[in-house]
């Protein structure tokens, strides 16, 4: 009887090439923080700074402190206007959406898995999304030159793990073609040295609870029309961002900007010392802004799914709160977020995502080390 045929286990998945956005330095971060502060200066007197109000203020429609953190945000990103929102990013985005286009509307965006949010907004507003290549500029010209669009919607870091397009490139290609854009900033305001509306969009939206603030505070900061039509929509007392909300965001985000240019320091060391072997059974390692910017680690066996509860076990976060809120010291251990496995679904089993969070690469390197170790018992 011949021998039945067998057949070789499918080779792991190879990481794709990843182009990390660039960071800022620690002293760079820390001019950043004393900006942030003269611009608080400016719009803040002594007690104001330790107390707050709440309520509809007639003539504001919204707190006192919170107009002047407004006022404080618009100035620091170079910016028009600012209005604080409820939910967090999400809310921060979808207000703005909601302000700048209607049921139908066309709205170009990048081809790509959407953030799952962000998706089930874009359904419930009921536009109508075309899709481009951001990283093909040709094509990207094309898209904005046609006429069809008024507005343009960029996310900020990588939809896909292999996407390369520089968002500045984009946004300028945006306001040659005289179409707004509207940037989804989250995971990447501060890290980053310039946000969108830095780089000329009409609106940045991000979570302001991703930069250690308040549960649930987001903030849109762009042209004066556009952050007058999202306050004009949140006109209900119940929807505003109170006073001590407000202020007590505003304190958090002093702490950030050199925060955040200690964990990319420290990602990096730990990607040159995971590519240099220092870790058994670790066969690659890519930086990645993949949301939130992270270590994406293939592993040389698939005990990815099995690795973050067994890292727990050893102090690593096992999942997120807010990515980067102020709850997440310990690092984190996690897999890949679900718009990269929509891109890379061979990666489930293979890859982790380690984020460093308050940790020094000493530590983030041992647990990784110690929880290989352990699974290699099974």
């Amino acid at each position: 009887m011949p021998p039945l045929p067998t057949t070789s286990p499918a080779p792991p998945p190879s990481l794709p090439t990843t182009y990390p956005l660039a960071t800022v330095p620690v002293e760079e971060a820390a001019a950043r923080q004393f900006r942030l502060l003269e611009c608080t200066a400016a719009h803040f007197q002594g007690a104001e700074l330790f107390a707050a109000d709440a309520g509809v203020v007639p003539g504001l429609g919204r707190p006192r402190t919170t107009a002047q953190v407004e006022a404080v945000l618009a100035e620091f990103f170079g910016a028009e206007d600012a209005a604080l929102v409820q939910g967090a990013g999400t809310g921060a985005i979808r207000a703005a959406l909601s302000a700048a286009v209607s049921a139908g509307d066309p709205l170009l965006i990048h081809r790509a898995p959407v953030y799952r949010t962000t998706e089930v907004t874009l359904r419930g507003l009921g536009v109508q999304t075309h899709e481009v290549d951001f990283n093909d500029s040709e094509a990207l010209r094309a898209a904005l030159t046609s006429g069809r669009f008024r507005w343009a919607y960029v996310q900020h870091t990588r939809q896909r793990l292999g996407d390369s397009y520089d968002p500045g490139e984009v946004l300028a290609a945006c306001r040659t073609a005289g179409v707004r854009s509207i940037v989804d900033d989250n995971y990447a305001v501060m890290r980053v040295p310039a946000s969108g509306v830095e780089l000329g969009a009409d609106a940045s939206c991000f979570s302001l609870f991703k930069l250690h603030g308040p549960e649930g505070v987001g903030v849109v900061v762009g042209t004066r029309d556009l952050v007058e039509h999202v306050r004009a929509d949140n006109y209900s007392g119940g929807g505003q961002v109170q006073g001590h909300q407000a202020l007590d965001a505003l304190r958090a985000l002093t702490h950030v900007p050199v925060m955040w240019a200690l964990q990319s320091r420290v990602g990096a060391e730990v990607a040159e010392r995971l590519a240099a072997g220092e870790v058994p059974g670790v066969a690659e390692v890519r930086i990645a802004n993949a949301q939130d910017r992270c270590l994406l680690v293939r592993l040389d066996r698939p005990v990815a799914r099995e690795l973050p509860a067994v890292a727990a076990g050893f102090g690593a976060a096992p999942y997120p709160v807010g990515s980067n809120s102020r709850y997440e010291i310990a690092p984190l251990f996690y897999r890949m977020s679900s718009s990269a496995l929509d891109d890379a679904p061979e990666l489930a089993d293979w890859t982790v995502r380690i984020n460093p969070m308050r940790a020094g690469a000493d530590l983030v390197v041992s647990i990784l080390r110690r929880s290989l170790h352990e699974l290699s018992k099974d």
